[in-house]
């Protein structure tokens, strides 16, 4: 039985890791296409990123993880991302342990517990214009995606908050941050900013309705790809 056991616990260990990054991939991916689709309608933000970029990086060199908590706007853009589209639109559950009584609804020892991260986020008693995608809503206020902001939970909060919330970030602010900085970004000419399709499909996570085109080119020096 102890080998067994032993054996048991070592296959599991061993899925762990692999669960976290297979999460934590397609998650980041889908929130980096959020952003820059909403980027996409409103072009006046990329550039302001793209000053941001230049003022801080310069260009001569790719956006590096050092980099990022000189970079503001991008943390703000990522989370304002976040607000709009969470990946995970229903949070892990939780079991409520005791009776409690929560702004005036008896929740009973035991009960299930599913926190709707989508609709906290867009919740106008939280949010000014809650429907528009405004990343300077963040410059210069103390709030973060780790939990302790109750307004934004992405990654849920508490001992039940994704595990893999600080690969996510990093993964999330780098990949933005160089996809801004090393490419110029436009809408193919049949599509004009503001009328690119903002559609989700909802499931265990929550992409766009369709993949998103957009035109591509480089704005580094050619040496630097």
């Amino acid at each position: 039985m102890p080998n067994a056991y032993s054996e048991t616990m070592e296959n599991i260990l061993s899925f762990c890791p692999v669960d976290l990054i297979a999460g934590g991939t397609d998650t980041s991916a889908k929130t980096v296409e959020w952003a820059m689709s909403e980027l996409l309608n409103q072009p006046h933000l990329i550039q302001k990123a793209i000053e941001e970029l230049d003022g801080v990086i310069g260009r001569e060199r790719w956006v590096e993880e050092k980099d990022i908590p000189q970079l503001p706007y991008i943390d703000a853009i990522m989370k304002e991302t976040m607000r709009k589209h969470p990946v995970v639109v229903l949070l892990a559950p939780h079991l409520a342990l005791e009776d409690c009584d929560v702004a005036g609804y008896k929740i009973y020892k035991g009960t299930r517990v599913f926190v709707n991260a989508w609709s906290i986020g867009r919740d106008p008693s939280l949010w000014d214009a809650p429907e528009e995608f405004y990343p300077d809503r963040f410059l210069g206020k103390d709030i973060d995606v780790k939990g302790q902001y109750f307004g934004l939970l992405p990654f849920g909060s508490g001992r039940r908050m994704c595990p893999g919330y600080s690969l996510g970030l990093k993964m999330i602010s780098s990949s933005l941050a160089n996809l801004l900085h090393g490419f110029e970004w436009k809408l193919p000419d049949n599509v004009k900013p503001g009328d690119l399709s903002m559609e989700e499909v909802y499931g265990l996570s929550t992409p766009r309705k369709s993949p998103l085109v957009a035109v591509l080119k480089p704005r580094l020096p050619l040496h630097l790809y």
